[in-house]
């Protein structure tokens, strides 16, 4: 995605929307030092256009991670899944955090695909996250609107 590409209002829309947080790990860029990018939630590969309820803020890691992948298969039920929707989804109803903070742990089939598809939990994020913990600045306040 080429940043010309998005009128610099409807990025700074979209960056204000998720508050400068990765709409699918939660990385928070004031904690962090993560450039974050606005990511196509459908893919315009797939069809997805450049409108807002199409995109949200997440940094390089999910965005690379997703890829142009909408759905993939659960691990359990080996049927294909929806990946989480930032835009039609609240992160909440699909995701929570392990009891030390660290973990993001699903508590959907949306939430299970999109933790293994994305790699939510990598290790490099979960020591960071151990790291920002001990600030008192993780986890972040969720995005609660839909």
């Amino acid at each position: 995605m080429s940043k010309s590409r998005l009128p610099s209002k409807l990025r700074t829309k979209i960056t204000e929307q998720f508050r400068s947080c990765c709409a699918f790990c939660q990385t928070q860029t004031r904690i962090s030092g993560i450039r974050l990018t606005v990511d196509h939630i459908v893919p315009e590969s797939l069809g997805g256009t450049n409108i807002e309820s199409n995109l949200c803020l997440a940094c390089w890691d999910c965005n690379l991670h997703k890829g142009v992948q909408v759905t993939a298969i659960d691990a359990i039920t080996l049927q294909p899944v929806r990946l989480f929707h930032p835009q039609q989804q609240l992160w909440s109803h699909h995701f929570k955090w392990s009891e030390d903070k660290l973990l993001i742990l699903p508590i959907t089939a949306t939430g299970r695909v999109t933790i293994d598809a994305l790699q939510l939990n990598r290790a490099e994020l979960t020591v960071a996250r151990s790291n920002w913990l001990v600030t008192g600045l993780h986890p972040p306040n969720h995005r609660e609107e839909s």
